[in-house]
């Protein structure tokens, strides 16, 4: 008789011992099926066989219909600098404090097949384990998008994506919806900048991007933005570069990354954060909650308040990394959202992702659950349910006692006024399209200028359509006079328009 294997010290009772089925029972040949004699047909009875290949056909989950792409890895925030002024969130509450994180990298457009040296944005998305729950802020390595309202998000996606007909994607599609949407024309410039092809995951920035709400222990209310600067310095590739990156090793940045912590060349990025007093925003130049426009630095120079280290690789990829969720809407006391109607829209969005993709308990999971504090729902069943909460009651109020709320808003309440309606956002003084895309064309040396137009030129020349081409460079032209008349003769080299 066998004798049951018991794990010594430092063994995983899951990898060390005999191999067994699901269920525990011990496998007699994980070479051969069982059939019915020798050379006769395979029998369903095998079911060591039958869970086997059942599994395998069921170890995908669907794949995020954006940022599918990523890699990922755990580290320590820092604080330091004194922000309680500000916020009375306890995980930036001291000098010194340091709280686990979960880092997740991506490409947007691509599947999860895809070569990470393409030109797209990069997901910048950072779990923050504290005491008082976790903290997602969701954002990208550009501190703009390419539109304002969450409405038009599915349809900008759509243009990304393959197209229903070909199955490809398609630069007709792209620059359609561009042209028509001018309100993109600073997130494109941004694109297909140096900056549009990451040399690595860790010579880049990071964004919040979106303006979000600190609040203070007297109540007092602000607008903050938050930006991750790489200490290892901007780093970028050329088209060219990335397009042979993506050909020979298209797992460049995923590897980039772990290897550099593996040999214990940790990356770190310094927080930084722009604040505008609440009752600042309504008079400001710019709308403050417009996802397209930035807050120039001489308006509210950004102020360094932290540091980010990733130092921990995570374990096991699909674990980790495919069934981790981050959703906007995670907020912990003293940070809350903003009328940004692109955050809006995502804070729905982003949680009801991972509630499909991962399931109704994906917060359960280990990479996902609080770790400094304890979830303490009346949420029960559904899938992968592990009955967590014993007999304990499944409903609130009860005279158990359960849970009970704290009456304490974890945001600032802010006032609004009008009538219902689908209303476009408030316009300010300098409010257009394309102010801040020509300031960023200006700010460009003569190198950076002439790849932008390469980049911008070589993808715009692909289109079928005079009308469509000509459309997108004039919105180029109306950020800057010099931007589109080198762009509309970098197109005209490469696919002379009529007219």
């Amino acid at each position: 008789m066998t004798e049951a294997h018991v794990p010594v010290q430092g063994e995983d009772i899951y990898t060390t011992g005999p191999l067994t089925t699901e269920s525990g029972a011990p496998v007699a040949d994980n070479q051969n099926g069982e059939t019915a004699g020798v050379g006769g047909p395979v029998l369903i009875q095998d079911q060591s066989l039958i869970e086997k290949l059942a599994h395998f056909n069921r170890e995908r989950i669907p794949e995020r219909v954006v940022h599918a792409r990523g890699a990922g890895a755990y580290g320590t925030f820092t604080v330091t600098a004194d922000v309680t002024r500000y916020t009375r969130a306890d995980f930036l509450s001291e000098v010194g404090k340091q709280t686990e994180t979960f880092l997740r990298f991506s490409t947007v457009a691509g599947s999860l097949g895809s070569a990470d040296t393409v030109r797209d944005p990069r997901g910048f998305s950072l779990k923050f384990y504290t005491e008082e729950g976790n903290y997602d802020l969701v954002g990208n390595n550009t501190p703009v998008f390419f539109i304002k309202d969450a409405i038009k998000f599915p349809d900008f996606i759509h243009t990304q994506k393959r197209d229903p007909y070909t199955g490809s994607q398609e630069a007709d599609n792209v620059w359609d919806f561009w042209g028509l949407s001018p309100e993109a024309t600073h997130q494109v410039t941004w694109l297909f900048g140096d900056r549009g092809i990451p040399a690595s995951y860790r010579h880049m920035n990071g964004y919040g991007s979106h303006t979000f709400q600190w609040n203070n222990a007297a109540g007092e209310t602000f607008w903050v933005k938050y930006h991750f600067k790489t200490d290892q310095g901007i780093k970028s590739f050329t088209q060219a570069e990335g397009d042979r990156i993506a050909g020979e090793d298209p797992d460049f940045h995923q590897r980039d990354l772990r290897e550099a912590i593996e040999r214990g060349d940790f990356p770190t990025w310094t927080l930084q954060v722009q604040i505008m007093p609440a009752d600042e925003a309504a008079d400001y130049r710019f709308n403050p909650f417009d996802l397209t426009k930035v807050w120039p630095h001489e308006d509210y120079p950004p102020i360094e308040i932290g540091k980010l280290e990733l130092n921990r690789n995570p374990d096991n990829i699909f674990a980790e990394v495919e069934q981790a969720i981050f959703s906007p809407a995670h907020f912990v006391p003293g940070i809350g959202p903003s009328p940004d109607k692109m955050l809006q829209g995502r804070l729905f969005a982003y949680g009801d992702a991972h509630r499909y993709r991962v399931g109704i308990n994906a917060d359960h999971l280990p990479v996902n659950r609080p770790r400094a504090t304890v979830a303490r729902t009346y949420g029960r069943d559904g899938y992968a349910y592990d009955g967590r909460h014993g007999r304990a009651k499944n409903y609130e109020p009860n005279s158990f006692g359960g849970p009970q709320q704290s009456g304490t808003a974890l945001w600032q309440s802010t006032a609004v006024s009008g009538v219902t309606g689908t209303h476009e956002a408030p316009t300010h003084a300098e409010d257009n399209d394309f102010v801040q895309a020509g300031n960023l064309y200006r700010l460009m040396s003569e190198e950076e200028k002439e790849r932008l137009i390469a980049n911008l030129a070589g993808f715009i020349a692909k289109v079928s359509r005079d009308d469509i081409a000509e459309r997108a460079i004039n919105n180029f032209r109306q950020a800057d006079a010099d931007y589109g008349k080198r762009l509309d003769a970098a197109v005209q080299a490469l696919r002379p328009l009529r007219g």
